[in-house]
């Protein structure tokens, strides 16, 4: 797992930042580290931007160890969108990953001038995040749902069938679905974490609870190394999301 004493080669200034937003703001390790890669890219392309490494250079290779305040208060709007479009055409980031980086440094610089007041003001309080092009949700039918479900065969099917169940009717994100713990489930209730540890509770209807019970009777208890988690991959590891992904995928191409 990610641990900001990790970060070698980390300026303290921005470690003190990941640090604010996993003990006072909550976000989870994962989330923190994704702010850490977005900020040091841009970090790295302030030194590239005003010539303070040369040319060869290898871009991810650049040493941000030695970026100050002193800096970051030379920074402007024109030069964060600079940096979007570098990451538009020399990286190939999409909208969403670009918004994603906007928002990063946003809240980096929020709180360089509101929490600790490093700052007189905020260069890029005016930052518009990119525009994300909405994509409308693709559902399945009722029928398709069915053939779908019909479609699943082999050593795992039990396994298997109740993860899709569970898609299906409770509206889980995939990384929720690998998290759960046998000792989630209490009677028809299924408790969730989510994002930033969040934690909700969802109903389970008879189809969800028929196949959990049903994947219990064959979960492999025994070799099971994660004794808590509910979905036990083939090495007795909890199941990954890849794995999820991929069974998904197969089921799907089963049903067309």
């Amino acid at each position: 797992m990610f641990q900001l004493n990790s970060l070698l080669g980390c300026p303290e200034i921005l470690k003190r930042f990941l640090v604010y937003l996993q003990t006072i703001k909550g976000k989870s390790p994962k989330t923190v580290y994704e702010y850490y890669l977005d900020i040091r890219m841009f970090f790295r392309f302030l030194k590239v931007n005003r010539g303070a490494v040369s040319s060869d250079t290898v871009f991810d290779e650049i040493d941000i160890s030695d970026i100050s305040i002193d800096d970051l208060k030379r920074v402007t709007l024109t030069e964060v969108y600079d940096f979007l479009y570098y990451i538009l055409n020399n990286r190939g980031d999409i909208a969403s990953t670009r918004s994603r980086k906007s928002s990063a440094l946003r809240t980096f610089f929020s709180y360089l001038t509101v929490k600790v007041n490093l700052l007189e003001t905020n260069p890029i309080a005016e930052l518009e995040v990119p525009s994300q092009r909405k994509r409308l949700p693709k559902y399945l039918s009722l029928e398709e749902c069915i053939t779908l479900l019909s479609s699943i065969e082999g050593e795992y099917a039990a396994r298997d069938y109740c993860i899709i169940i569970l898609f299906l009717n409770c509206g889980i994100r995939l990384s929720e679905l690998v998290g759960i713990n046998i000792n989630h489930i209490q009677g028809d209730s299924l408790r969730v974490v989510g994002k930033g540890d969040k934690e909700r509770t969802v109903h389970l209807n008879k189809s969800c609870l028929d196949a959990i019970s049903e994947y219990l009777k064959v979960r492999p208890n025994d070799n099971a190394k994660d004794k808590q988690a509910l979905f036990i991959s083939r090495q007795g590891n909890r199941i990954s999301t890849k794995t999820v992904q991929a069974n998904f995928q197969k089921y799907l191409k089963r049903k067309n």
